[in-house]
């Protein structure tokens, strides 16, 4: 069987294997669908070549290590670990920015925004955070894939049907069946997601 036109599980099996063209398949085959995703949400060109290369580079050491199991869609792993690395991206430049008050006729440091937050807060909002992704992550496939895309990505639903080949109405679908799913996973585990 040609290699093109094997299925992404074979191609991903085969590269563990140590067959690299494997890979350049897999790459090819997805290589607009990821770079798509990742630049619309940082919507800056070099920025989004730099994380699509960075999501490749991950894709293959983790399967190398083993650290890819066939519970989903390959692509949407790949788009997985490109969302990861994006969140990261942010999170380093949000850390980098710095603030001038030199500026400004007011104190701009003396206000709530730049006061600490209670612990007690950060905690439980890091595990409201935590239990959500949990959740979202026993959705099915495509509905995860949806939300993910949605919440997570920022995108409209007619970028995510665009995006997964499906029609507003399937990606909306899927949207409305991911969230009756979500609330029946909530009270099935009885979870409060309230900060207060």
């Amino acid at each position: 069987m040609k290699t093109k036109k094997r299925k992404d599980q074979e191609l991903v099996q085969s590269f563990v294997a140590g067959d690299q063209a494997s890979m350049e398949v897999l790459v090819k085959r997805h290589k607009d669908r990821v770079y798509t995703y990742i630049l619309l949400i940082v919507k800056n060109q070099m920025l989004a070549e730099d994380i699509f290369q960075e999501t490749f580079i991950k894709v293959i050491r983790s399967l190398k290590r083993g650290k890819y199991s066939d519970r989903g869609i390959f692509v949407s792993w790949v788009i997985r670990i490109a969302h990861n690395l994006i969140i990261d991206h942010y999170r380093k430049a949000k850390h980098l920015q710095t603030v001038s008050n030199e500026e400004s006729e007011m104190d701009i440091f003396n206000s709530q925004k730049f006061s600490d937050k209670n612990i007690e807060d950060i905690i439980v909002k890091e595990q409201i955070e935590n239990d959500v992704r949990s959740l979202i992550e026993q959705l099915p496939a495509d509905q995860k894939e949806v939300v993910l895309l949605r919440h997570y990505g920022d995108l409209s639903f007619k970028e995510i049907s665009d995006l997964t080949n499906v029609s507003i109405n399937t990606a909306l679908g899927r949207m409305r069946y991911a969230l009756i799913n979500l609330r029946k996973l909530i009270e099935e585990k009885n979870l409060s997601l309230a900060l207060f």
